[in-house]
């Protein structure tokens, strides 16, 4: 009988250790760019595309301004557009998790929540990807459950955006949920 027991016991830890080693590279965090040039990065970012969260699960647009503090930190004001037409704002700081390295930040909005439990609610914001001119970023998290695909522009060519998926892709992110960013005219319909 002890035998039987040790030998499932082995069996189930060998299963459990090929589970492991087979999904290890899921595991590894994404590569963030390295760092960010802040002052480039700040000013109005529109977001193209998203993976579904419960806090923008109303958002049929949304954008992003971040104002570069004195103190190194940057101020977040994100915007939410319903298909009313409504506005909807959170305010909030971001802030290096690593002194000097400016492509993982926490960010913190300022809501009760909050203010209730400082420690438990900031969220990472890793800038996977910017292009040289700083027109368009990839924004993730390291367990894959947030992603942003962002834009100067509200607008951006087919070949943009495939450019923005490839990169997101290449991070193990899976673009098949994407939520894309709601035309003006199907808001204005909505107004109607």
């Amino acid at each position: 009988m002890a035998i039987r027991l040790l030998r499932f016991a082995l069996i189930v830890l060998a299963g459990f250790l090929a589970i492991g080693f087979a999904h290890s590279a899921d595991n590894l965090d994404p590569k963030t760019v390295g760092n960010v040039d802040l002052k480039r990065y700040q000013g109005t970012w529109y977001e193209l595309a998203r993976l579904p969260m419960y806090f923008q699960r109303d958002c049929a647009q949304a954008q992003a301004r971040y104002l570069l503090q004195d103190d190194g930190s940057v101020a977040v004001s994100n915007r939410c557009r319903t298909l009313e037409g409504e506005w909807k704002e959170a305010t909030g700081t971001a802030t290096p998790q690593v002194a000097g390295k400016t492509d993982k930040l926490w960010v913190r909005f300022d809501n009760w929540f909050s203010r209730l439990l400082p420690w438990f609610t900031k969220g990472d914001y890793w800038v996977l990807y910017v292009d040289d001119h700083y027109k368009t970023a990839v924004v993730g998290n390291p367990n894959r459950k947030y992603l942003w695909l962002l834009s100067r522009t509200p607008d951006v060519p087919e070949w943009v955006k495939q450019e923005l998926l490839g990169k997101a892709r290449q991070q193990g992110y899976d673009t098949s949920r994407l939520i894309w960013r709601t035309p003006d005219s199907a808001i204005a319909k909505a107004q109607d």
